[in-house]
């Protein structure tokens, strides 16, 4: 392409578009708010986190596409009200679309960029979804109005260009012969710019013709994701439209490039507060969008004078071939979709970043000159030339014959030329003829067949490519699978499909599926081993995840929709099969729990993720196993409160015994990581080339995606309640340890023993009844772990070991105890001694509502050690760790308003029981004279002495006893108060099948303080005890020992 001086106008910023979707069905059963408001063309958005908290971007366009609108009888999605704020697509239509057929129609280049995460909408703004079409249908239909409109000025040519990028490889959405292995190359000329080799250019004549190679595009484009095991959500698709406009009489011809960019998902793939994978993060899977995202920054940086600053188009093949969009020769608009709900802030807000760097992008655009037409006037102007020369050699005659033969030669291949240009277009016209009959005809023959026979539809995550591939099942026996050489035979591709997989037989109008040997056929959600005849709207999952839903004979089919059965119902399907179902946010409540519904979303999201990585694993001879599971499930904070809930995949090498436990955002990264060594694997056994390069099968272990150095893993946690250590009784207890999902990982014996500044146990008379007496003073006391028992994590294997950590108040690291290995039983004998110089309000309201957790964590061979890290930790020269020292504030943390009120509800109850102590000591005083009075009777009438501390141990038992009944008074009515909240959902909550109905900690606070309420240590195994409430377990556990 070149442009005339005269043609080149200013530089041109790219205009950004941002437009808000409805909330989707996820969005609305999690109770989700609005975040986004809209005012003429700026937008806030608020941070849910923090009210006060919210940015503001300014655009050139703005929609409000969340609210305000209705479905008229066409289908269409129209303003509720005449003049409403709702934007409907004839409204991004008219300002986006509009545009970019002008700036076509005038010469220049155009490109429209769709930016946003999966879901918020670009595939709906871009394509549309039934009678709402998007930009690229109406662009097309308006574009041959136009040319219909000025035939008599101009002859206009309109190429289609349909790819796919996916993993840095070019795939041609329409191509008749097979794919290239690695995909279409993309080169550079210095006129062309960079271009797609041997990409197919199909020439239309009508809108009709563009909509029919878009759904045959969409079509290959399902089956290439299938194939390749390949997500859409992380591809990118271009549609390239070539105008070009001949003005015979001005003799100038006018050619563009029409660019329609959607872009792949933009979310992220590390969440925040998970760890880095030491593997590159942002594979070739990421590689383009990353790159893009690197383009826009640094001409951002350009724009506003920035010098030296390089622009890294080189380094993907989506910014090779958006060159001139992105600060070239292109009249660019990039159309930024946002999801209002507060679920989604993080990534909203990511994507109005991303569109503000945009914004400063300036290209300059220039009006095309066809170099085709210049061509043809340079040829004819050469053959004027040469015919000039044969006249003057004829004239002269001097010449020899074989300089007229070359001049004649190259006249007649010129003129070869020339034609050849000219009738292009028209030999490229009747090829497209050709196919446009053919696929007519397969058209009718699948509508035929549709009417005639049950049928397979494929189903698939990105619903713009759901309902493409329709298999038909006629009468009689038809096998399924890879192999397509029987003339019955149904072929399908993808992982864990065997060569003949199931067998599907139709006959008397019944259906049966039977699977084959050694194949997966889940049907509904459940796996089935036997025949099994199929109804209408079956759901059905062949392999690791090739999803179909079966439609039965015309008859069976009823006006309902199909629609309804998405992606995401059939994992939601599969998770129930595995117990994993929605739970609700509480008893009489219809509103389903947010957190459990996010992490229900994650869990089906995994799942079939986690089915193709197991698969690769075992067609690779990894020998690794990936299982999903739900961190945190059943485990609580030291207050008891729960933790927040997330999903994290168990990966296991049964040969090496080896276990990791991998975060979603590690996972998906080392799930690509797979895919593209998977993806090696079948080239190199197709091709039998693992000569020049390793096999696969043999990488090295640090470049290997199955594999990672071992770490240390938290098997589980126990509550060990500290409510004794404020009236200074000891404490001893088998605590159970309750892992992620409430499996028992071990039993650990454990002491709290309040003790001296030098470590010697208390004595009885050191019990306090009322625990405000230790404000001030110094309070000693040792956590004692004594014995772990029952170690699920080294039966498994013998050559691990484990650690307890655990940490108290203020401390901000963990403490470790030493590590022990080879033991299923194992003596842990470790003790720490605690201490507070001076006891403040703050320390006693945390020892009565607070346990210390245990932390049980499994170490492998080849890992290190967990160590202490002492950094900030106050510690005397004996040893003893120091938790609260003179000068603390006493200030209960003013963070919680519920937790002030609880403060002073127990404030109140604590004057109440200082009441009863003294009325209580009243009557101490009373007995004690009693007692002096029966002694002074008995001295008198028998000789014979009594033991003298018959009436000290007299007032101990009923100091006991007093404080006993008290405590249980006291406990009972903060019970009723404020009652640790229970870690499990609600009775059909997010839980996984078999886990046992059992609170997620050790001991309750009050349980833990009562059965330690005698002067005599209690031994007792916590665990499930039936359906007691807590009050009952506890009062039932009350063991009176004097």
């Amino acid at each position: 392409m070149r442009a005339k001086v005269s043609d080149v106008h200013g530089k041109d910023c790219v205009k950004v578009a941002v437009r808000v979707r409805p909330f989707n069905k996820r969005e609305k059963n999690a109770g989700s708010r609005c975040i986004i408001s809209m005012v003429s063309s700026s937008i806030t958005i608020q941070d849910p986190r923090d009210c006060h908290s919210s940015r503001t971007f300014c655009f050139d366009h703005a929609y409000w596409s969340h609210s305000g609108f209705i479905q008229n009888r066409c289908g269409l999605y129209v303003a509720e009200e005449l003049g409403g704020r709702y934007a409907d697509q004839d409204s991004v239509f008219q300002d986006l679309g509009e545009g970019i057929l002008e700036n076509a129609l005038q010469g220049y280049n155009a490109t429209l960029l769709a930016y946003g995460q999966t879901g918020s909408g670009k595939s709906y703004s871009m394509v549309g979804y039934g009678p709402n079409k998007g930009l690229i249908p109406k662009l097309c239909e308006r574009l041959f109005q136009a040319i219909g409109d000025n035939l008599e000025t101009r002859q206009c040519q309109v190429f289609f260009s349909m790819l796919e990028i996916y993993n840095e490889q070019v795939v041609d959405l329409l191509t008749r012969g097979s794919r290239i292995p690695g995909g279409l190359r993309v080169r550079e000329e210095q006129q062309r710019g960079f271009y797609v080799e041997g990409l197919r250019t199909v020439p239309c004549e009508s809108a009709v013709q563009v909509e029919q190679l878009m759904e045959q595009g969409t079509r290959a484009r399902t089956t290439a994701a299938t194939h390749m095991n390949a997500n859409s959500s992380r591809s990118h698709m271009l549609i390239i439209l070539q105008l070009k406009q001949i003005f015979s009489r001005e003799n100038i011809t006018k050619q563009s490039n029409v660019n329609l960019v959607d872009l792949a998902g933009s979310e992220r793939q590390r969440s925040p507060g998970s760890e880095a994978d030491r593997l590159k993060e942002g594979t070739a899977i990421n590689l383009s969008l990353t790159t893009l995202g690197n383009v826009i920054s640094s001409l951002a940086d350009v724009a506003v004078g920035r010098k030296g600053i390089h622009i890294p188009y080189r380094h993907s093949v989506l910014t090779k071939l958006l060159q001139s969009a992105l600060g070239g020769n292109s009249r660019t608009v990039m159309l930024a979709t946002l999801s209002p709900a507060d679920i989604c802030y993080e990534e909203s807000l990511s994507t109005l970043r991303y569109a503000e760097r945009t914004k400063r992008i300036q290209n300059r655009a220039v009006i095309n000159e066809s170099p085709t037409e210049r061509l043809v006037k340079e040829l004819k102007a050469e053959n004027t030339r040469l015919l000039q020369r044969l006249s003057r050699l004829g004239q002269e005659g001097r010449r020899a014959n074989e300089e007229t033969k070359e001049l004649r030669q190259l006249l007649t291949h010129n003129e070869l030329q020339i034609r050849a240009i000219q009738t292009l277009w028209e030999q490229h016209l009747q090829e497209a003829l050709k196919d446009w009959e053919q696929q007519y005809a397969n058209i009718t023959q699948e509508r035929r067949m549709m009417q005639m026979y049950p049928y397979i539809l494929n189903i698939n995550e990105d619903a713009q490519l759901s309902g493409m591939v329709k298999l038909f099942i006629q009468d009689g026996e038809w096998d399924i699978g890879l192999c397509d050489s029987s003339p019955r035979s149904i072929s399908i591709k993808g992982l864990g499909i065997q060569e003949r997989h199931a067998v599907f037989r139709n006959e008397q109008r019944r259906v049966t599926l039977t699977p084959l040997p050694g194949s997966k056929v889940i049907v509904n959600g459940n796996t089935v081993p036997k025949p099994t005849e199929l109804q209408h709207l079956d759901r059905l999952i062949l392999g690791s995840n090739c999803t179909y839903l079966f439609i039965g004979y015309p008859s069976e089919r009823d006006v309902d929709d199909w629609s309804s059965y998405d992606y995401d119902y059939f994992q939601s399907e599969l998770a129930a099969a595995e117990g994993i179902r929605l739970g609700e946010s509480g008893p009489g409540s219809s509103q389903t729990d947010p957190l459990l519904l996010a992490v229900f979303y994650d869990y089906i999201q995994l799942m079939p993720m986690v089915a193709e990585a197991n698969q690769m694993s075992q067609e690779l001879n990894k020998g690794v196993e990936f299982e999903l599971e739900i961190k945190n499930l059943v485990l609580s904070d030291s207050k008891g409160c729960d933790l927040m809930k997330d999903i994290v995949v168990r990966a296991t090498s049964r040969a090496l015994k080896q276990v990791w436990m991998w975060s979603k955002g590690k996972f998906v990264n080392r799930k690509f990581l797979m895919e593209e060594l998977y993806q090696q694997h079948q080239l190199q056994k197709s091709t039998g080339n693992t000569v020049e390069r390793c096999p696969v099968t043999e990488l090295p272990r640090e470049k290997d995606p199955f594999w990672d150095p071992v770490e240390p893993l938290l098997l589980g946690t126990a509550h060990f309640w500290l409510q004794s250590l404020a009236f200074r009784i000891p404490l001893e207890e088998q605590l159970e340890v309750l892992g992620s999902e409430g499996s028992e990982e071990a039993i650990i014996q454990a002491q709290l023993v309040p003790c001296t500044s030098t470590g010697l146990p208390l004595g009885e008379d050191d019990i306090l009844i009322d625990p405000s007496e230790l404000l001030g003073r110094r309070l000693d006391f040792q956590l004692v772990l004594d014995q772990c028992c029952g170690l699920r994590w080294i039966r498994e294997a013998s050559d691990r070991g484990v650690q307890i950590g655990f940490r108290l108040f203020d401390c901000c690291r963990n403490l470790f105890s030493p590590a022990v290995w080879h033991n299923v039983n194992p003596m842990l004998d470790h003790r720490v001694h605690f201490a507070s110089l001076h006891t403040s309000q703050r320390l006693l309201d945390y020892l009565q509502s607070s346990a210390v957790v245990l932390e049980l964590w499994g170490l492998q061979e080849g890992c290190t050690n967990l160590v202490s890290s002492l950094e900030g930790v106050r510690m005397t020269t004996e040893g003893v760790f120091i938790i609260e020292e003179p000068g603390t504030t006493d200030a209960a943390p003013a963070d919680s308003a519920v937790l002030s009120c609880s403060v002073r509800a127990l404030q109140q109850n604590l004057e109440e029981l200082k009441g009863i102590n003294s009325s209580l000591k009243k009557e101490n005083r009373t007995l004690r004279e009693q007692l002096s009075t029966a002694k002074n009777v008995r001295d008198s009438t028998r000789g014979q002495s009594v033991r003298p501390s018959c009436d000290a141990e007299f007032a101990r038992s009923l100091k006991v006893f007093y404080h006993s009944m008290t405590s249980v008074r006291g406990q009972l009515q903060r019970l009723r108060r404020h009652r640790p909240s229970c870690v499990f959902p609600s009775p059909g909550g997010l839980r996984p099948a078999g886990a046992p109905a059992v609170c997620g900690r050790a001991v309750s606070p009050a349980e833990g303080f009562l059965r330690a309420a005698g002067t005599v240590r209690l031994r007792t195994q916590t665990g499930c005890s039936g359906h007691r409430s807590p009050e009952t377990r506890a009062i039932r556990s009350l063991v009176l020992t004097e």
